[in-house]
Order: structure tokens, then sequence, then C-alpha cells
């Protein structure tokens, strides 16, 4: 049995995004990339310890011998994991006399802290 029906005129189907606006640009491949790195440098244990080693000290600054004994691990070691940091702008360094001060560089943290959307770090 055919069942004729009429043709009832149908309006265009208005197309919803079930997202929110971008609020700001996304990373694009390059940035992605270069903060993978960043990321990744974290992913270390020691080098997360580090980073919050230094942190935590007033000023936000600590000679290279406070790093060292905080950890059962040789010089060699320790001096690997702050170049690593250094090589991807967590940390600073300045040498006084025959130790070395490192700092967090605000900067990476800012941008570091405005990709997770928390307020930056001064």
């Amino acid at each position: 049995m055919l069942v004729y029906m009429r043709s009832v005129p149908v309006e265009p189907l208005e197309i919803l995004e079930c997202s929110p606006p971008l609020a700001r640009a996304p990373l694009d491949a390059a940035r992605a990339a270069a903060v993978a790195r960043v990321f990744k440098a974290l992913g270390d244990p020691v080098r997360l310890r580090i980073v919050s080693i230094v942190a935590s000290h007033a000023g936000g600054e600590v000679c290279v011998c406070d790093i060292t004994g905080a950890f059962d691990l040789s010089q060699p070691t320790i001096s690997h994991h702050l170049k690593v940091l250094k090589d991807v702008g967590l940390l600073t360094s300045e040498r006084r006399a025959s130790w070395v001060h490192y700092r967090l560089v605000p900067k990476t943290l800012g941008e570091l802290s405005a990709l997770l959307g928390v307020p930056a770090v001064a």
C-alpha cells in the first residue's frame, strides 16, 4: 500500500555551536611544541622538585649548594637537571664567586599560568 505525504515546507536548520566562543587564540603547532618541551622537563620528579625548591625560597632565588644538598644525587646529575630547566626557559642563573644562584623566569611561568587559565605569577 502506498501512502502519499503532502509536501510540507521545511525551514533550514539553524546550526548551533556547542561550545562557547574562543576567549583567546589556541596554541599553534610551533608554540605547542615549545610548551610541550617545558612540560616534558617538568615531567621529571627531580626537575619538578628543583623548581619547587627555587620557588619556595624567599626572593625566589637559591644557591646551587642548597639544591644539591636536597638530593641524594651526584653534582653532575643535578647540573644536568638544572641545564634542562635553563634550556626550556624555566630557570636563569647568575654566578657569584664560586657559587651559582638560580631564579625562576617569571615570563615563562606567566605563559604557563595563562595557558592553564590560572592568574599570572609575578
